[in-house]
């Protein structure tokens, strides 16, 4: 007669997170995987992160989101694999690029290559990502498009109301990115090169134009892991 598992409490654990992570779940399990292969897609399509949060990708890719994939052979995800995991429902679509740019933001750059990634995903979702124009005029390269004519006082405002309407709907979402955003404002460092000081970063709550947007996601996908799954979730905090 065969062992009971509870003499493995890895194995009963594995099995009791699956199981509340799907009585939680509003989405198959193809639209959750999907959903992260484009914030992963999103994650590395600058480059722009330290050795730290490329092993923290990578993780991701290897333990959460595809178990079975090499990390070297992981593939971004286009934007007709998109459209055709996450399905035709307009408000998961709208959900999934309000989290898109909220990890484009987590280093503290919207960069090119994020805005022409999100850009894509948006058309293949046919969504207008009108709130992100004023995002735009943040771009880190030359090619930036530059403010024309009076600015209001806050032009950033219509994307931070767009972000702020962000639900959280999947557990492995919400841990995605309680993984991806930092638990705290990062210390400003110096970078030394030779001994000589040759670049200095400040704080990431002074450099991220949206950080209490950041903010806001974080405590949301907490909470909702915390009240809705009934997890602990110490290990974020």
């Amino acid at each position: 007669m065969a062992e009971p598992l509870s003499d493995e409490p890895s194995a009963s654990k594995l099995l009791e997170n699956l199981m509340t992570s799907s009585s939680h779940s509003t989405f198959t399990a193809d639209q959750t995987s999907t959903w992260l292969r484009g914030l992963v897609t999103i994650a590395w399509s600058d480059g722009h992160f330290d050795p730290e949060e490329q092993a923290l990708i990578e993780d991701i890719v290897a333990n959460e989101l595809t178990p079975d994939l090499e990390n070297n052979s992981f593939k971004p995800i286009s934007p007709e694999e998109l459209a055709a995991g996450l399905g035709e429902n307009p408000e998961i679509a709208e959900n999934f690029l309000r989290t898109a740019v909220m990890v484009a933001l987590a280093d503290g750059v919207y960069s090119s290559a994020e805005d022409a990634v999100l850009e894509s995903f948006a058309q293949g979702l046919h969504v207008q990502l009108i709130a992100v124009d004023s995002l735009r005029l943040t771009l880190d390269g030359s090619d930036a498009p530059k403010p024309l004519g009076q600015q209001p006082r806050d032009p950033l405002k219509p994307v931070r109301q767009w972000l702020d309407g962000l639900d959280i709907q999947d557990p492995e979402v919400a841990r995605f990115l309680c993984k991806m955003i930092p638990s705290q404002c990062p210390f400003e460092r110096d970078i030394t090169l030779f001994g000589r000081k040759v670049v200095h970063i400040p704080p990431m709550c002074k450099l991220n134009p949206l950080y209490e947007q950041l903010v806001g996601l974080r405590f949301k996908a907490l909470s909702y892991l915390a009240d809705e799954c009934k997890e602990d979730v110490s290990a974020y905090i």
